[in-house]
């Protein structure tokens, strides 16, 4: 795939902030389980025993900053998996992944992280979250650029991933990804690692989401519609927004629960690469 930079249909970052998702997504799996409400300004995904179901984008990006404000499954949401994420397509594929574990009532969801660069992922980290997820609509934000990979919720950064492909840890830019998000059932290892089983008696389980953004290099027939070499969002990183580090930091300190740069188990040899670079 080649990794081009053009003038074409437009000359720089172009932004859109969908109020109608007819115009911007597509739902895409569930057999009519998935739903757009409210002159499909809200969209809903439902699961049942019979199936999940799923939604995407209708542009690709290669580097993009795409936000949606989401509303989880309430109550007994163990064995349930909701995602919102980017990927592209094939065996060696990128994918940034948010994926929200449910749990049996009264206990929290677990916010789950990883980034895959050329098919290879196991860079989890997790998170609980610093309010029930299920009551309201809450912001989550992927940010993709030249530089990073950053995790927002509620505009608050959770996680950083550093390009250091100069340094040979693979980081996701040359195959452009699309924006999916699911609601399915993993009850073999989502909650508890599997040990607590979805509950079909609560089904239909419905996630909510609404007021979706993207902002982005947009990818057009192998090529990128932005010119990064002149636009300041493309090279942004947080080595100099020292508020948003101190913000990162305070989620991390507080609400981290897994991070594999500190699983010595898993990796009695040695961490991968990136966890001497990076700085959580």
């Amino acid at each position: 795939m080649k990794l081009l930079f053009i003038c074409a249909v437009f000359c720089s970052i172009h932004v859109s902030l969908a109020n109608d998702l007819f115009k911007f997504i597509d739902i895409s799996w569930g057999d009519g389980r998935g739903q757009m409400l409210n002159n499909n300004e809200l969209l809903m995904l439902g699961l049942d025993k019979g199936s999940g179901s799923g939604f995407q984008s209708k542009n690709e990006y290669l580097f993009a900053k795409v936000q949606m404000h989401i509303k989880l499954v309430p109550g007994n949401s163990a064995g349930t998996v909701t995602t919102f994420f980017l990927t592209s397509k094939g065996e060696y594929h990128d994918e940034i992944d948010f994926e929200f574990l449910g749990n049996t009532s009264g206990n929290p969801y677990i916010l789950h992280t990883n980034v895959f660069s050329q098919g290879v992922g196991n860079r989890e980290m997790q998170f609980y979250l610093w309010f029930d997820p299920t009551a309201d609509f809450h912001t989550y934000t992927i940010f993709w650029n030249t530089q990073h990979i950053v995790f927002y919720v509620d505009e608050i950064p959770i996680r950083e991933f550093k390009n250091f492909e100069h340094k040979g840890v693979p980081f996701p830019q040359y195959q452009a990804m699309r924006l999916h998000s699911s609601l399915w059932e993993a009850d073999d290892w989502a909650t508890r690692g599997g040990l607590e089983k979805i509950d079909w008696s609560e089904a239909p389980f419905r996630a909510y989401y609404k007021n979706f953004s993207e902002d982005g290099c947009f990818w057009f027939n192998g090529y990128s519609s932005c010119t990064p070499n002149s636009n300041s969002w493309m090279w942004s990183n947080l080595d100099y927004e020292y508020a948003k580090k101190s913000q990162m930091k305070w989620a991390q300190d507080n609400y981290m629960i897994y991070n594999y740069c500190q699983d010595t188990k898993r990796f009695p040899q040695g961490f991968p690469l990136e966890c001497y670079l990076n700085t959580y």
